[in-house]
């Protein structure tokens, strides 16, 4: 199976305008994300699919592949489709890799590429420690089969008794095969991914299945929201850069 890395990029942000070139010690959120992406062991290639081209001149001056997208597409999942569009036949699944998120473990990146070859929608979670009303921290909850029941960014389940319930964070890495992806982004916009402003709703909403794996990888995946999440991210850089 031929899976193509997607990274999908943009300059605008109500919260962090031009996070995607933020300077995280010395080197650009986008070529963090790109290099770990590139430690993968089962993507034969990857891509920043952007509607910027500050960002495709930011990739390409560190030897990375870009390209431009246009700017009215409505999301990120848009623009990973589009950018599968110049290998053709080539591309069997797609995973699209978050842009914001500088200390994602390319093993990550492999569990959800393993999934693959059973299911047409992959993605992944790992247990809530703390921080449990952060809105910015999108919640999933699943059935006993592994498959997505609700993402939000309220708390759930929501504890009226006092359980050992863990609460499950969402990492927001997708997998989807090829032929679900050019699929997905026919779809209707739906109610509940509106209100939540959460795209992955839409498959749910519209009957689809989301496989969701605990992740194995024990590092801590923090996506950069806000300037205090970046600088959250220079703080564990530096530090393992001491070890």
């Amino acid at each position: 199976m031929k899976i193509l890395g997607v990274i999908p990029a943009r300059w605008s942000s109500s919260r962090f305008p031009g996070k995607p070139l933020a300077d995280i010690c010395g080197k650009s959120m986008i070529q963090r994300v790109y290099e770990r992406a590139k430690k993968s062991s089962l993507l034969f290639d990857v891509i920043v699919a952007t509607d910027d081209e500050r960002i495709s001149q930011c990739v390409e001056s560190f030897g990375g592949r870009a390209i431009i997208t246009p700017s009215e597409l409505p999301n990120g999942t848009a623009r990973a489709e589009f950018a599968t569009r110049i290998y053709g036949e080539a591309v069997d699944a797609v995973i699209n890799i978050q842009g914001d998120e500088p200390l994602l473990n390319p093993r990550m990146i492999d569990e959800v590429a393993e999934l693959l070859s059973e299911n047409y929608c992959v993605t992944l979670c790992s247990e809530l420690q703390n921080d449990f009303e952060n809105p910015n921290i999108v919640k999933v909850v699943f059935d006993s089969n592994g498959n997505a029941l609700y993402f939000s960014r309220s708390l759930i389940p929501y504890k009226r008794n006092l359980t050992e319930q863990p609460i499950f964070q969402h990492i927001g890495i997708y997998g989807y095969s090829i032929d679900f992806l050019r699929k997905y982004v026919e779809l209707e916009a739906t109610p509940l991914s509106e209100a939540e402003s959460l795209e992955q709703l839409k498959v749910l909403e519209h009957a689809y299945k989301i496989r969701v794996k605990v992740t194995d990888c024990k590092d801590k995946s923090i996506g950069v929201d806000t300037p205090e999440d970046l600088e959250l991210v220079k703080r564990i850089i530096q530090e393992d850069a001491k070890i």
